[in-house]
């Protein structure tokens, strides 16, 4: 498995490498705190953001995640970021996540192709036998959305994570493995291809 930064194209959105370059378009959509409430941080600054994305890069470095920023092809603008973490080489294994997405962008097609294509990339291009995800067990959003791409709940880590207002957080765990991946391919293809623009 060899990771490296890389632009990955789809029909509504591409995904690039995150830079600091992408950080005054990261604050128009990345500071609102309803996209934050359920999750273990909370961006409310420019210089919180910018201390999100110095994190990113300096993680990336050591080959533990690859960051995206991503894009709207239809206006150009940057829409939200994710990346790969939790990055294990050695058993071919990837986690998908850190997503996030401006509320203007959500229930588009945009996260559901950012998926896909970080799916295809880590079975088809990186050859991972597991694709992980977590997210909070109160965050029924999430996990809804996660169970429509086609990923199988595995359980729940209790305690698992401190948020930042204090809360002990549940994670539960989902994954695709190698063998699901086509039958998840086709089911998302058909998805995007039936999706408003």
């Amino acid at each position: 498995m060899h990771v490296h930064p890389v632009t990955l194209l789809g029909t509504y959105v591409r995904l690039e490498p995150l830079s600091l370059d992408h950080l005054d378009q990261l604050c128009e959509l990345g500071l609102d705190p309803e996209l934050w409430r359920l999750t273990t941080l909370t961006l409310r600054t420019r210089e919180d953001m910018k201390a999100y994305v110095d994190t990113a890069l300096r993680e990336q470095a050591t080959g533990s995640t690859l960051p995206f920023t991503t894009i709207s092809l239809a206006s150009e603008r940057v829409v939200g970021s994710t990346r790969f973490g939790n990055i294990d080489c050695e058993n071919r294994r990837v986690e998908i996540g850190w997503t996030w997405v401006g509320v203007p962008f959500h229930r588009t097609p945009v996260n559901t192709e950012a998926k896909f294509l970080m799916l295809q990339h880590a079975f088809e291009t990186l050859g991972c036998i597991r694709v992980e995800f977590k997210t909070d067990s109160i965050n029924e959003r999430s996990r809804n959305a996660l169970l429509r791409i086609g990923a199988k709940e595995e359980g729940t880590l209790r305690n698992h994570m401190i948020v930042h207002d204090g809360r002990f957080r549940h994670s539960v765990y989902f994954s695709i493995i190698e063998s699901e991946w086509p039958e998840v391919k086709a089911k998302l293809e058909a998805k995007l291809k039936n999706s408003p623009s």
